[in-house]
């Protein structure tokens, strides 16, 4: 039989930094014969990225803090404990209520983590989301993400 292990301690994986959290890679795509990835999220409050769709379905599960999870027009308070799966193609966001939420992402395919890698190598850091959209707007039109609406902030 041929596999791949994955083993990393608590605090270890390869670190990518988004415009709205830092995310961290706690199985990648490449020991998963692509098929799911898992990362832990650390996520500030801040304004949240606008709705947006992906090309994969995903799975938060809130581990500290309290956020409210937006899928099309409904909110979900999600709480420590609480979960919400997100399918492929549904507008969706995320508004962080504490002063951080940490949570994880459960990700089929490994579509995510090649996404946030190409937004973590493109996107200047430290720098308000309407002054790195054309960034961000490159590394779109490379992935399976859209943004909703006009493609700007609100």
């Amino acid at each position: 039989m041929n596999y791949s292990i994955q083993f990393l301690q608590a605090g270890d994986g390869a670190e990518l930094r988004s415009p709205d959290a830092t995310l961290t890679v706690k199985v990648d795509s490449a020991h998963t014969d692509d098929s799911y990835e898992l990362f832990e999220v650390d996520a500030p409050r801040d304004e949240p990225t606008p709705l947006h769709r992906t090309g994969w379905a995903k799975t938060y599960y809130v581990l500290e803090g309290r956020m409210i999870v937006q899928i099309e027009d409904e909110g979900f308070d999600l709480g420590p404990g609480s979960s919400i799966a997100i399918p492929p193609g549904a507008p969706h966001t995320f508004t962080v209520l504490t002063p951080s939420t940490k949570f994880l992402v459960f990700s089929l395919t490994g579509a995510m983590g090649r996404f946030h890698a190409d937004l973590d190598a493109t996107v200047p850091r430290g720098r308000p989301l309407e002054e790195t959209m054309p960034a961000v707007q490159q590394v779109l039109s490379r992935h399976d993400v859209t943004l909703d609406g006009a493609g700007v902030p609100r």
